[in-house]
């Protein structure tokens, strides 16, 4: 699984100019899903999620997690993260887990975040949505579990 977050003072989605998410500081964070995924790697992810360190402590380095500050978690998922992009002008999703699968550890990660942590929101599976952030620092990783 695939999880691209970025440190946001302020991200939301929306889908059909309705805001269905929004949240204040905290991460953003896009997520691809692979074939081999299960349940598992999604455990694993929000779990790296909820404690990577990547808020400013008083001295101004990167000792706090999402936890730490309390921050807002908005979770969009993103097939596209996963494309093969080796060769040629155009990306190949062959790498990407089939949508029915996607949209299942998807939802399943969202269920998982909302269970255990909160604020949290949520992007949806298959839909056209505009995002929206303001990213902090610019800080933007890529974590793969």
């Amino acid at each position: 699984m695939i999880g691209l977050l970025q440190r946001v003072s302020m991200a939301h989605v929306d889908i059909g100019g309705d805001r269905v998410a929004e949240i204040g500081r905290g991460l953003l964070v896009l997520v691809g899903v692979e074939p081999q995924d299960g349940e598992r790697q999604a455990d694993r992810l929000l779990e790296r999620l909820l404690g990577y360190r990547v808020f400013p402590d008083s001295e101004g380095r990167m000792n706090r997690s999402l936890r730490d500050i309390g921050g807002g978690l908005l979770l969009v998922p993103q097939f596209t993260l996963a494309a093969d992009t080796q060769k040629g002008t155009r990306p190949g999703f062959s790498t990407a887990a089939p949508p029915e699968m996607g949209a299942q550890l998807f939802d399943y990660l969202c269920r998982q975040a909302a269970a255990g942590y909160e604020p949290v929101g949520f992007g949806q599976f298959g839909a056209d949505m505009q995002v929206s952030l303001t990213n902090d620092g610019p800080v933007t990783f890529w974590l793969q579990v």
